[in-house]
C-alpha cells in the first residue's frame, strides 16, 4: 500500500466511526440514561466540554505542523549529512505516516464530538465520545514521543547500522528465495534446444525513465512454460531503463506473448528499492563513506564505520551462489534467465570509490586492507579468494602512488580493524598471499 494512503484511511475511518457512533450515543445511550459520570468523572458542564474539545482540536493542528517540520528537517539533514537516498530511507518509514494519521483522526473526532455538545439545546454532553477523544490525545502524545525518539536514528552509527541491517535482511530474503526455488525441482535439468532457438519476440520499454525493482520469477516462468519458450531478460534489478531500452528477448515461442502479461511480472519504481537488490544497501553505505571523505567534510572515521558494515555484508555474500539466475519450471526445464552481479561486481562496488577518495587517508587504507583480509579468510572458494588478493595488490599500488610520505605509506599498508588502533599482521592459510606481502610492502615503502 502506498504510504500516503495511511493518513487518508485514518481520516476516512474516523469520519465514518464518528458520525455513526455519536448518533448511536445520542439516540441510544443518552435515551437509556447510560453515562460515565458515575464511574470516571463528574458531570461535564457544557462550557467545560466545549472548551476541552476546542483545545484538543486546536492543539492537534499545531502538533501536526510540528510533525511536518520534524519530517522536513529529517529529510534535509539526511540529504546534507549522508545522502539523498538515505533520506528517503528514513522518510519512507510507515511510523511517520501513522503518526500523522493519528493526529488528523484526533482533530476530526474532536470537531465532530464538539458538534454534538448541547445539540439542539439538549444540554447533553456526549461523555463516551469525550472519553474516546481524550484517549486519542493520550495515544497521540505517545506516538509523538516515539517519533521524537526516532531522531536518535539520525546519529551516524545508528544510520550505518540501520542500512546494514536492512542489507542483511535483503541478502537473506533474496538468496534464500533463489536457493529455495532452484532446489524445489528435484528432477535434473532437461536438455532442450530453447537456448538455440531464434528470438521470436523482443520487448522494449517505451515510457519515462524507471528503475527495475523486482521480477516476479514464478509468473515469468509460468508464462514461458505456457508458451513453450525461454525468456531472457537483458536488464538486472536496479537498472534504470529509458525510452526504447531492450528489456527482454523471447526465444522459441510459437505465438506472441501479450506484453501486458509480461509487464505485470516486472515491477518498476521511480527509484531503486531494496527488494531483490542486494547492491542497493551497499550503494548507500558507499555513498555515506565517500561523502565523509570529501574535502568539505573530511571525516575518515565515518568511512571506517561504513567499511565495518561493508565487510559484514561481503562476508555473507561470499558464502552465497552469485551466478546468473536460471529459473526452471516444474519439469526442470530452464524457462527464465536474468543477470545478477558476480563476486567481482560486489567487491568493486564496495571498495572502488572508497579506495579512490580515501587514498590519502592512512586510517581508511588500514581499515580497508583489514576488511579485505577478513573477507578472504571467511570464504572458501579459491576464485573469490584470488579476486580479493588481486584487489589487495591494487590497493597496495594505490598506496605506493599516494601523496603520503614513505613513513605514512608504510603505516597505511598495515591491517587495522579500527583504522588507527591496533596493527594486526595476519597469518592464515586462506589469505596467505595477503599476509606474506605485508613485510615486502613495508620494505618497499621504506625504501621509497
Amino acid at each position: 500500500m502506498a504510504l500516503w494512503l495511511i493518513p487518508i484511511l485514518y481520516v476516512a475511518g474516523t469520519l465514518c466511526f464518528g458520525i455513526v457512533f455519536l448518533r448511536f450515543e445520542h439516540e441510544y445511550l443518552v435515551e437509556h440514561k447510560i453515562n460515565l459520570s458515575q464511574w470516571f468523572f463528574n458531570d461535564f458542564s457544557i462550557a467545560s466540554a466545549q472548551a476541552c474539545l476546542g483545545a484538543i482540536a486546536s492543539g492537534m493542528i499545531g502538533l501536526t505542523a510540528i510533525v511536518f517540520t520534524v519530517a522536513y528537517i529529517t529529510a534535509q539533514f539526511n540529504s546534507v549529512a549522508y545522502s539523498p537516498r538515505v533520506a528517503s530511507f528514513f522518510i519512507s518509514k510507515p511510523a511517520l505516516f501513522h503518526t500523522f494519521g493519528l493526529f488528523n483522526a484526533t482533530f476530526i473526532y474532536s470537531v465532530i464530538t464538539l458538534g454534538w455538545v448541547d445539540r439542539e439545546n439538549s444540554h447533553i454532553v456526549p461523555e463516551f465520545s469525550m472519553l474516546i477523544a481524550i484517549i486519542m490525545v493520550i495515544a497521540s502524545m505517545f506516538a509523538f514521543a516515539r517519533l521524537v525518539r526516532g531522531v536518535s536514528d539520525l546519529l551516524m552509527t545508528n544510520t550505518l547500522r540501520a542500512v546494514g541491517d536492512r542489507g542483511r535482511v535483503v541478502l537473506q530474503q533474496t538468496f534464500d528465495r533463489l536457493e529455495e526455488e532452484s532446489t524445489s525441482v528435484q528432477k535434473p535439468i532437461l536438455e532442450t534446444d530453447l537456448k538455440n532457438r531464434p528470438v521470436s519476440q523482443t520487448v522494449r520499454y517505451m515510457g519515462v525513465p524507471r528503475s527495475i525493482a523486482e521480477f516476479d520469477q514464478k509468473s515469468l516462468v509460468e508464462l514461458a512454460r505456457q508458451f513453450d519458450c525461454l525468456i531472457e531478460i537483458e536488464c538486472a534489478v536496479g537498472d534504470t531503463i529509458v525510452y526504447d531500452t531492450k528489456l527482454l528477448h523471447i526465444r522459441g515461442a510459437l505465438q506472441q506473448i501479450p506484453e501486458h502479461r509480461l509487464w505485470r511480472a516486472i515491477h518498476l519504481a521511480n527509484e531503486r528499492t531494496f527488494e531483490q537488490d542486494p547492491k542497493y544497501p551497499i550503494r548507500l553505505l558507499v555513498d555515506i563513506a565517500i561523502k565523509a571523505l570529501s574535502p568539505a567534510i573530511n571525516d575518515p572515521t565515518t568511512a571506517v564505520q561504513a567499511i565495518d558494515q561493508l565487510e559484514d555484508l561481503l562476508r555473507r555474500l561470499g558464502r552465497r551462489s552469485l551466478a546468473d539466475v536460471h529459473a526452471q519450471d516444474n519439469q526442470g526445464i530452464v524457462r527464465l534467465i536474468y543477470p545478477t552481479p558476480n563476486w567481482e561486481d560486489f567487491l568493486r562496488l564496495s571498495f572502488d570509490e572508497i579506495r579512490q577518495y580515501g587514498a590519502g587517508s592512512v586510517q581508511v587504507m588500514r581499515r580497508m586492507r583489514s576488511a579485505l583480509a577478513g573477507v578472504a579468510e571467511s570464504i572458501s572458494e579459491q576464485s573469490r579468494i584470488d579476486a580479493v588478493e588481486a584487489y589487495v595488490q591494487h590497493l597496495d599500488l594505490v598506496i605506493s602512488r599516494s601523496p603520503l610520505d614513505p613513513e605514512d605509506r608504510a603505516v597505511a599498508s598495515q591491517q587495522d580493524r579500527q583504522g588507527l588502533g591496533v596493527s594486526r599482521p595476519q597469518s592464515r592459510e586462506s589469505g596467505s598471499k595477503i599476509a606474506a606481502g605485508d613485510a615486502e610492502i613495508l620494505k618497499q615503502n621504506h625504501l621509497q
